[in-house]
């Protein structure tokens, strides 16, 4: 039982640190790690794995690496800030596999990203027709960003000629049951404005799941338990923003 407990301290110990250090490094998702990134991350991993194999070996010998790769992958990022040449050789740079609806071998070749890989991704960002694409480039994350023909776009309001009204960020005013009294401030209004309206339908904010409120006024509710309600509050103002503004 010693040594379970002993290896169940020692796991609590490495993940949480492990965690702190992988927020140290920056808020990114899987898909858009760089190469340096990556490997940092699967040393990482390994490194955290030493101590947990067995009990005789010190915990030191994997938070100490675990540290030091963490403040190198930190101090390289704030120079990636400062230099782009540092930033090049981290990260790479974007490369045009498709220019002027004309693939490019050259840019392909050297990133060695072959025709099925560009076609795939096409199809993912809902382009099945090569020939509907005017620009597509690869970015260091692996990622394809692609431009298509003008003739392929969207219409959009402005094309049209078209005034739209302002729409804002909705504000999240209550979730899962706590009243984000930051979000509540900058939407220009207060506790006492939500408990009367949560009242009005009967709820207190601990019954609230979720609380919205929309740029123009409308507050979204969705009660814990129980159905999603839709709801227009008359007296309830907008979130500031110029009406009007083209979007």
């Amino acid at each position: 039982m010693e040594i379970f407990l002993i290896h169940v301290y020692r796991t609590v110990v490495i993940y949480f640190f492990v965690l702190l250090v992988l927020r140290l490094m920056g808020k990114r998702e899987v898909g858009q790690l760089s190469s340096f990134d990556l490997v940092v991350a699967m040393i990482i991993a390994d490194l955290a794995a030493i101590p947990m194999e067995s009990s005789h070996i010190p915990l030191w010998y994997g938070i100490v690496p675990v540290m030091v790769l963490g403040l190198l992958e930190v101090g390289f990022s704030f120079l990636a800030l400062r230099s782009r040449r540092i930033r090049l050789l981290i990260n790479g740079q974007p490369q045009v596999v498709i220019k002027n609806g004309v693939l490019v071998p050259e840019e392909m070749r050297r990133s060695r990203y072959n025709l099925d890989d560009l076609l795939t991704q096409l199809r993912e960002a809902g382009i099945p027709d090569i020939n509907d694409v005017e620009f597509a480039v690869l970015e260091t994350s692996g990622r394809l960003s692609v431009l298509p023909r003008s003739r392929k776009r969207p219409v959009t309001p402005a094309d049209l000629e078209l005034s739209t009204d302002y729409e804002g960020l909705p504000a999240v005013l209550i979730m899962d049951g706590q009243v984000l009294r930051d979000n509540l401030a900058q939407a220009g209004l207060d506790e006492d404005w939500l408990t009367a309206e949560l009242r009005r339908r009967g709820l207190v904010p601990g019954q609230v799941m979720l609380a919205s409120l929309s740029s123009d006024g409308r507050l979204f509710l969705s009660e814990r338990p129980g159905p999603l309600s839709r709801r227009w509050v008359p007296g309830a103002r907008p979130r500031p923003g110029p009406p009007g503004t083209p979007r």
